[in-house]
C-alpha cells in the first residue's frame, strides 16, 4: 500500500495486522482519486473509519489543506500517526481515537471532502450520512465519498445534499454525494 502521487508519492504505508481492517485496494483508491482529482487542493478532509489513514493521507499528499482521521480502534489511531510521520504530513493532520457518530455530533467544523469507509459488516453508511447532513458538517460544494460492497443500497439524501454518481470496481461500489445550496437572490 503506497501513496500514489503528490508530496509523499511512493511512500509505503504500514498496515494493521489481522482481518478487522479492510484497506481500500490500490485499484479502488486510484479510481476514487481519479474521480475527485480536481476537488482536493485546499480542502479540509475528514477520513471516517480511517483504518490505516491511506485515503486522508493521499488527499494531504495531493494538496488538501488539512485532515482529521477518526477511528475507534487505538491500534488504528496509533498506526495512522505512524503513517503520517512516515509521509511527513503530520503537521496538517489530527487523529481522533473515538466513535465516528460521537465525533460527527460534536465536530463543530465543516469539511470540503469526507471519506466514509466503515467495516462492511457494521452497515454504518445510512446512519453516518444521516448524521453528516443532520449536523451539516459538509461545506457548500463539498463532496462525500463512500466505499461499500457493490450490492449495498446507499441511502437517499435531502437537499442541500445530492447523490452525484455511483461507480463500480468489481465487488466494490463508490458513491459520491455533494452539497449545493441554492444561490440567494
Amino acid at each position: 500500500m503506497r501513496v500514489i502521487t503528490g508530496t509523499a508519492r511512493g511512500r509505503r504505508l504500514k498496515e494493521l495486522e489481522g482481518y478487522e481492517t479492510r484497506p481500500t485496494t490500490d485499484r479502488v483508491k486510484e479510481g476514487i482519486f481519479n474521480i475527485i482529482q480536481f476537488d482536493i487542493e485546499g480542502r479540509k478532509v475528514l477520513d471516517l473509519y480511517a483504518g490505516t489513514g491511506q485515503l486522508g493521507i493521499e488527499a494531504l499528499s495531493r494538496g488538501a489543506a488539512g485532515a482529521v482521521f477518526v477511528d475507534q480502534r487505538r491500534d488504528a489511531a496509533s498506526l495512522i500517526r505512524d503513517n503520517l510521520k512516515l509521509t511527513g504530513l503530520e503537521d496538517r493532520a489530527r487523529v481522533v481515537c473515538g466513535d465516528a457518530a460521537a465525533f460527527l455530533s460534536s465536530a463543530g467544523e465543516k469539511f470540503g471532502l469526507i471519506f466514509i469507509d466503515p467495516p462492511y459488516a457494521a452497515n454504518l453508511w445510512e446512519n453516518t450520512i444521516k448524521a453528516i447532513s443532520q449536523f451539516d458538517i459538509l461545506s457548500n460544494h463539498g463532496i462525500i465519498v463512500c466505499e461499500s460492497p457493490a450490492d449495498q443500497d446507499m441511502p437517499p439524501v435531502a437537499p442541500p445534499y445530492f447523490l452525484r454518481r455511483t461507480y463500480r470496481y468489481g465487488r466494490v461500489k463508490i458513491t459520491t454525494y455533494f452539497r449545493e445550496e441554492a444561490a440567494q437572490g
